[in-house]
């Protein structure tokens, strides 16, 4: 699915299948003072993709890693390096896998998802062959890997977010890349203020303070907008949020909007590529609607239980497409560290300083290590 993206912007949209579509134009870097890669977990795919594609390779957090599930549903993240001679391990290289287990395509080294390398074609493996994984998270299919600075494991854990029962929807997932920081998408959490100068929100307001526990940002808020929905009706929105922010990297989003009754659920996963691009992945789903509280032009039509993934798709598109006007914004801003506020800024202070966990200093990772 093409989506429209401002001119002048490099830019990549990956959909649900991990394919891509790219159009080349005039580079810009965030010329931002905050370390690249901050600590925390980032999304790296889903469980189906993984399984659809049996290997993967990306360049994740500034390093190109392998990724694939074996056929226990053990998944395994890592460095695309082999620990016997250094080969790449992609598909590209000729990585494969076979019997769920890597095999190096320069001497056929085979690894099990643990890392463990348990054989090669002329002998028994040394037991110093094992690769570099990293630690792995799972939330709902959507798969995560921990980056800790210095190599230390993992701080905290992401939670789980309220269970799905059959009454909701699957996934629809967006991502779009651009030049970025992880700090700079998810301070819009707290910034209030820009929802209705650069989206076009009325009658916002900041529902109470922001709440922080440890790596934990709770921020409520609520909106109305105006949207075309399927290019029928014009639908005012009412819709009240809480955001739910886990480290840089992962937003989670409960959305209800009141004058039709929807239930929707939201994930804003930021995941750096190589120091100047991020990924930026929107993920929906949402509560089958059984009766709006109002007339929706065409809704009526449709069977029940097609109800839902079809305006799950309309919310996903209408996030997709927000999402879109602040990247004109953060692909070109610069990280301003004492910016001058005004009154209706906000707790972009208080945001900012719980981001600081996650950039510790290298005493405090050296006393975090195993």
């Amino acid at each position: 699915m093409l989506l429209s993206v401002p001119r002048n912007l490099q830019r990549v949209i990956l959909d649900e299948a991990g394919g891509s579509m790219t159009a080349r134009a005039d580079e810009h870097t965030n010329n931002s003072s905050l370390l690249p890669f901050p600590e925390g977990w980032y999304f790296i795919t889903t469980r189906d993709a993984l399984r659809k594609a049996s290997l993967m390779q990306r360049t994740w957090m500034g390093e190109e890693i392998i990724i694939w599930v074996d056929p226990a549903g053990q998944i395994c993240i890592a460095r695309s390096v082999c620990p016997h001679m250094g080969s790449d391990l992609g598909p590209d290289a000729g990585g494969r896998i076979v019997g769920g287990r890597l095999v190096c395509p320069f001497h056929g080294f085979e690894f099990e998802p643990s890392g463990q390398c348990v054989a090669t074609p002329s002998g028994a493996p040394a037991r110093s062959a094992r690769l570099d994984v990293f630690e792995t998270c799972e939330i709902d299919g959507l798969i995560f890997g921990w980056r800790g600075l210095g190599g230390r494991p993992p701080q905290w854990r992401l939670p789980d977010p309220p269970p799905a029962g059959d009454d909701w929807t699957g996934l629809q997932i967006r991502t779009i890349r651009f030049p970025g920081h992880p700090q700079e998408t998810s301070e819009n959490s707290v910034d209030i203020a820009h929802l209705s100068y650069i989206h076009g929100y009325h009658n916002v307001t900041n529902d109470a303070p922001v709440f922080i526990d440890g790596p934990q940002l709770e921020s409520r808020f609520g909106f109305s907008t105006t949207r075309r929905f399927a290019k029928l009706a014009k639908l005012t929105l009412r819709v009240s949020a809480i955001a739910h922010v886990v480290g840089l990297g992962y937003s989670f989003v409960e959305f209800q909007e009141h004058s039709i009754g929807i239930d929707a659920r939201l994930w804003v996963l930021a995941t750096p590529v190589d120091g100047t691009l991020i990924d930026l992945s929107i993920v929906s789903r949402m509560r089958t609607l059984y009766e709006p509280k109002r007339f929706i032009a065409g809704l009526s039509f449709l069977p029940r239980r097609l109800r839902a993934p079809i305006m799950n798709k309309f919310i996903a598109d209408l996030q997709i497409s927000d999402v879109q006007q602040d990247v004109v914004i953060w692909s070109r801003k610069h990280y301003v560290p004492r910016p001058r506020l005004v009154s209706t800024d906000g707790e972009i202070m208080k945001y900012r300083a719980y981001c600081s966990q996650f950039y510790p200093d290298e005493r405090h990772c050296e006393s975090s290590r195993p």
